[in-house]
């Protein structure tokens, strides 16, 4: 009985501690709501990533950058005739958009598209490192790279701070376009 009131103990401690400082304890299965809030500090058999040791590796080629922030959809609202342009996605340069893919529940052709753009930006070699990234405080590239791992990826890294860390670092965007999907030609636009 001591030990059980031990665990709890440390269990709540750890948890208090955790949202003291912000972050959110790691949830045993994905993240399904609330994608802008408080991550985890941690991903279990991942590396965390601070934005210094990401550019290290940035500048070092040592990795596939992986973004998996959403894709904003065409607003259907607007009227006919209405020229929309999309905002651009500015990400870390060279790296690989794979939009959609972070929510904690997939469709199975986004998480197919998932699968192959995985194999595809790791030249199917598993063990090549991955750094997947979004925004801060962003679950979307907790899902995916928790996703990644299950997938039997075993060099994920996670980057938690993603474009909003990398912006307030001073460090380079490019323009990026998403992956394209089975079935559309790589030159479509979106």
């Amino acid at each position: 009985m001591w030990k059980l009131a031990c665990v709890i103990v440390t269990t709540l401690t750890f948890t208090l501690r955790a949202y003291a400082q912000g972050n959110a304890p790691e949830p045993e299965g994905f993240r399904t709501d609330n994608y802008r809030a408080p991550v985890p500090a941690t991903l279990a058999d991942a590396r965390v990533l601070a934005t210094e040791e990401a550019e290290a590796i940035w500048r070092a080629g040592a990795a596939t950058f992986i973004d998996v922030l959403p894709h904003p959809p065409k607003p259907q609202s607007l009227p006919a005739g209405t020229i929309w342009r999309e905002k651009p996605r500015l990400n870390i340069p060279g790296s690989v958009w794979l939009p959609d893919t972070g929510y904690g529940t997939l469709a199975a052709a986004t998480e197919d598209y998932l699968r192959h753009g995985l194999a595809r930006a790791s030249g199917g070699n598993n063990a090549k490192l991955l750094v997947i990234y979004c925004q801060a405080d962003c679950w979307m590239s907790w899902n995916a790279a928790k996703r990644a791992l299950s997938y039997g990826y075993p060099n994920v890294a996670w980057y938690p701070e993603g474009t909003d860390g990398w912006l307030r670092a001073n460090l380079p965007v490019a323009e990026s376009q998403p992956e394209p999907r089975a079935g559309e030609e790589e030159s479509s636009p979106r």
